[in-house]
């Protein structure tokens, strides 16, 4: 089922994600072409939760593949129960080797891995594939078949295809080139941070304690953070959890409680150079600017 770019942004609401248009675009393409779907930005912005997101959307399972320097085809695909397989050879000592051989390359000792467990399911999942640019160049060429041919061969099984194509989402923050044939492969969308009005709603979507005039406070103060010259600039994780302090903290408006919002900045700024450089004034000369 297709489904519209404004269906697509009101269901993406319901679970809880506010999408821009652009992203509700990206994501109506990526469904009527069946193609996975390369989401880059800076870490934070929540390129992670729009799978999650589109998980919600279409009721399906969930499945991550999180990439990381020397990730391997077996620890991405399947492996052995060698354990298990062990146990059993010396369970049945003496038996026929070739059916012990049969016997323990089996369905039975088969461990599923992220990309094995995402084409076999009967009901299409959302496969996230978190982090691609942290893995190796060959690890992308190998995923890059995977994408390609929806089927992968196990030389003691055969060839496996895919009973039902998954929902493919790949993130990267941009750590080192991607090829150009994984691009091609991919619809390609930038997620960039949110502007204030858009954080607002994030905030009031997941803490609606927080109220309209206090989710657009903060927004807009930590939009004021991300402007200066920050090692680690605050993402939306981050501003969700400020978010959640200073409502614990009984704070309707940030002109009220300047020192307690200064203190508990700590929430955004996660090194000592980011903490040394917002200091007091910094704060107060944001805090102006706030409406």
């Amino acid at each position: 089922m297709s489904l519209s770019r404004e269906e697509i942004g009101q269901r993406l609401a319901a679970a809880n994600y506010i999408a821009d248009g652009e992203l509700a675009t990206a994501i109506s393409v990526m469904q009527l072409l069946r193609r996975p779907l390369l989401l880059e930005g800076e870490a934070g912005v929540g390129k992670t939760e729009v799978a999650k997101a589109l998980a919600t959307l279409h009721d399906a399972e969930l499945i991550r593949l999180q990439c990381y320097e020397g990730l391997d085809q077996s620890a991405a695909l399947y492996e052995w129960n060698y354990q298990r397989q062990l146990l059993a050879i010396e369970a049945h000592k003496g038996s026929d080797p070739d059916r012990i051989e049969r016997q323990i390359f089996s369905e039975t000792y088969l461990l599923e891995r992220p990309l094995l467990a995402a084409i076999r399911r009967e009901k299409p999942p959302v496969l996230l594939i978190d982090e691609i640019d942290r893995a190796d160049e060959e690890f992308e060429a190998f995923l890059l078949e995977i994408l390609s041919d929806w089927q992968v061969s196990i030389p003691e099984l055969g060839t496996v295809t895919a009973k039902s194509v998954p929902h493919v989402v790949l993130t990267s923050n941009g750590t080192r080139e991607l090829s150009d044939a994984l691009r091609r492969r991919c619809l390609y969308h930038y997620l960039d941070y949110p502007d204030a009005d858009r954080e607002a709603r994030i905030i009031l979507a997941r803490i609606p304690e927080a109220g309209a005039g206090l989710a657009l406070q903060i927004a807009r103060m930590v939009a004021g953070i991300r402007k200066e010259e920050l090692r680690k600039v605050p993402g939306v994780a981050e501003t969700l959890d400020w978010a959640a302090v200073l409502v614990g903290l009984e704070i309707r408006d940030v002109h009220d409680a300047p020192e307690a919002v200064h203190e508990t900045l700590m929430c955004l700024l996660k090194t000592r150079e980011d903490s040394a450089r917002i200091t007091r004034p910094v704060t107060e000369r944001i805090l102006g600017r706030v409406a």
